[in-house]
């Protein structure tokens, strides 16, 4: 695959998924007190359709593509797990937790809307995404298992912990496994989650080696992306970072930069990305993912 067709591949996947989260959120627009409260949806939609790479919905399609599922069949799980990334960018943008201004290139949800505002967004994006898995195109028992995962991958036990480890170790010297335990739930579990649901719409679950091989290649993307956030904080562009640079440094978060040093840590995101190739690699069809491994640690370029 050249860089051409990759690059098309991420376009047509996020015109696919924008396409369709419009259509849900207009559909917010049929309930009949709608006028009264107008302002949550479109606090929702201003952060819901702000643009962005739309990666984890490009690895439910790609994963769901790779092992077989039907053509759109998990449209409503792409659609779900970005409504759950927009509501964890919204909340950890506000001032009681990482008090950014921009986002994307554009002021923050809270800075738009005010806090209360952006927090119910937050939170509504969160049901809306439980009632957006249950699609239509798969089947009762595919769909009760991805809520399982999107439900496990987002709380207490995934994103959520994650975020609280981050809060906690403001300010404090960390172990590399206590940082790596921050990521891997902060970062990498929705990342991961994203892998599992389009080998869910595939009929590729837990035990069989396609899961397993999924599971493992986004372990290792979700840390490598992560670490190439670290590095684009320190010497990247606001751009391609979509917030304000040395965020990090001013709020004393323990980064892979600040324990290893930019050299070491690009060399740690490099032998991810190959380990993720490696696993993935032998699949027929798999090169998008490949590529996709690569496009994440070579972002600063």
């Amino acid at each position: 695959m050249n860089n051409m067709s990759f690059y098309e591949t991420i376009s047509k996947n996020a015109k696919t998924v924008e396409t369709k989260l419009s259509e849900k959120l207009d559909l917010i627009k049929s309930d009949g007190a709608y006028e009264k409260y107008s302002v949550l949806e479109e606090s929702m939609r201003y952060s819901l359709m702000a643009g962005g790479k739309r990666l984890r919905p490009c690895l439910v399609i790609e994963f769901a593509k790779l092992f077989g599922a039907p053509d759109n069949a998990c449209l409503d799980y792409a659609c779900s797990i970005e409504m759950i990334h927009t509501f964890s960018l919204i909340h950890d943008d506000m001032p009681c937790m990482d008090n950014d201004e921009l986002r994307r290139g554009k002021p923050t949800n809270h800075i738009v809307f005010g806090d209360a505002t952006a927090l119910l967004a937050g939170d509504a994006l969160i049901a809306y995404a439980f009632e957006t898995i249950e699609g239509e195109m798969l089947s009762d028992r595919q769909n009760l298992l991805a809520s399982k995962a999107l439900s496990r991958h987002t709380g207490v036990c995934g994103m959520c912990a994650g975020q609280q480890i981050d809060l906690q170790s403001e300010g404090l010297k960390i172990d590399v496994e206590t940082l790596e335990t921050l990521h891997a739930k902060k970062t990498g579990a929705l990342i991961k989650c994203a892998c599992i649901l389009g080998c869910i719409a595939a009929g590729k679950l837990q035990g069989c080696r396609e899961y397993e091989d999924a599971c493992t290649y986004a372990e290792k993307i979700g840390l490598a992306f992560q670490i190439a956030d670290d590095i684009l904080d320190v010497s990247g562009d606001e751009a391609k970072l979509g917030k304000k640079c040395g965020s990090d440094e001013k709020e004393e978060k323990n980064t892979y930069v600040t324990l290893f040093g930019i050299d070491k840590a690009k060399s740690m995101a490099l032998s991810l990305c190959n380990e993720a190739k490696e696993v993935i690699g032998k699949y027929e069809g798999s090169e998008f993912l490949c590529e996709l491994a690569d496009f994440i640690v070579n972002r600063d370029n």
